[in-house]
């Protein structure tokens, strides 16, 4: 199940898609003729988007905090401070400067000079001491591997500070997705391709309708009393949930 969260940040879309396979031609044909920024982590089938003329590919810091994590638990001793700790501390840096946009309600343009004067000189320092780390590590340990994702995904993880609407991470894309995982525990499997495809309408239009303040049950129930009298394409696009009005779904 593929997930694609996108649109105005406002007003935000969710489409979940199901596709029997994993590789990056999934996205790729999904996303033919878009142009503009996508966010993912560093899974290599989204490679092929960075090849496409107009996509700009964005990474994931959530995705680094993680491998330097997984450093961490897997000492000896878990106290003893390392390099790994150190990472943190950088990546913690730069989510407190995003923690401080949001607390101060920065406009767009304020948030863009906060990064550029705040954020990049700390991304060059953490990725100096990234390639100081790539020559004193073995490559194929748990810190080795941490450094060389973070190095070889550098272009797309640095690039959030070009504009203002990009995250640190696609956390957003990810909490979308985590439902279904857990809902999976209890239906186990799809019978059907055509039950898979049912399944990703009807969880884009939940989760839609969660992006955008909107109560499912409440929604759904406005839904089904209005489809039997939606005639024209633009009748069914006003029945989304982007464009419903909260207060038309109050139940009585």
């Amino acid at each position: 199940m593929w997930v694609y969260r996108g649109g105005d940040p406002q007003k935000p879309v969710l489409i979940y898609q199901y596709q029997p396979s994993r590789s990056g031609q999934v996205p790729f044909a999904f996303l033919k003729g878009y142009r503009g920024f996508v966010q993912t982590d560093g899974y290599s089938g989204y490679d092929l988007l960075g090849r496409q003329v107009g996509i700009r590919l964005v990474g994931c810091w959530a995705h680094v905090r993680r491998k330097f994590l997984e450093v961490i638990k897997a000492k000896s001793n878990p106290k003893k401070k390392g390099h790994a700790e150190e990472a943190l501390d950088y990546i913690g840096r730069l989510y407190a400067i995003e923690k401080q946009a949001t607390a101060n309600e920065l406009s767009s343009d304020q948030l863009y000079c906060l990064r550029q004067n705040a954020a990049k000189p700390m991304l060059n320092d953490f990725k100096s001491w990234l390639l100081r780390m790539s020559t004193l590590t073995p490559p194929k340990g748990l810190l080795g591997k941490a450094v060389n994702y973070t190095l070889h995904n550098w272009d797309r993880l640095a690039r959030y500070i070009e504009d203002a609407r990009l995250r640190p991470d696609n956390n957003l894309a990810e909490n979308a997705i985590r439902p279904f995982v857990l809902g999976r525990k209890n239906w186990l499997f799809s019978g059907h391709p055509n039950g898979a495809e049912a399944s990703a309408a009807i969880f884009s239009l939940i989760e839609t309708a969660k992006a955008n303040g909107l109560k499912p049950y409440e929604y759904f129930r406005f839904l089904f009393e209005k489809l039997p009298h939606a005639e024209s394409e633009e009748d069914y696009k006003k029945l989304l949930p982007r464009y419903i009005d909260p207060g038309l779904l109050i139940v009585s």
